[in-house]
């Protein structure tokens, strides 16, 4: 693994299980949302709402009491616009072994006080860097 800090982390929970006992593909979801949507904001500076979720993978296998990090990456800058790439990490509980367990892109459209589209602040973005 990369030296890299994740935008989240969380533990899998038994209320994160599907039918199966592994853990249920939307909550993976839910967490790469949530880990997109704070780099979004952050390097926004505000209000990011996700508008698509597409090209999700789910490549290995996640227990109960693992712990997910999530990673995210700008991929792309529209307008009013960022395209984030997530990807999930499972650390097994009791040791360091690593298992890629999702992947997928996030689009997010910055919104201003009324909840209108608003610019992306090329100058904030390059301070940021």
């Amino acid at each position: 693994m990369a030296d890299r800090s994740p935008q989240i982390r969380a533990t899998a929970m038994p209320t994160d299980l599907n039918p199966y006992g592994g853990v249920f593909g939307g909550w993976l979801m839910s967490q790469m949302a949530l880990g997109a949507g704070s780099l979004a904001s952050r390097h926004g500076k505000g209000k990011a709402v996700v508008v698509s979720a597409t090209d999700f993978a789910f490549p290995g296998a996640m227990q109960v009491g693992d712990e997910l990090s999530v990673y995210c990456d700008i991929a792309a800058t529209g307008n009013t616009s960022f395209t984030i790439t997530a990807e999930a990490i499972a650390r097994e509980r009791n040791g360091e072994a690593e298992t890629r367990v999702a992947q997928g892109t996030f689009k997010f459209v910055l919104l201003d006080e009324d909840n209108r589209p608003r610019a992306v602040n090329a100058a904030a973005l390059s301070a940021n860097d």
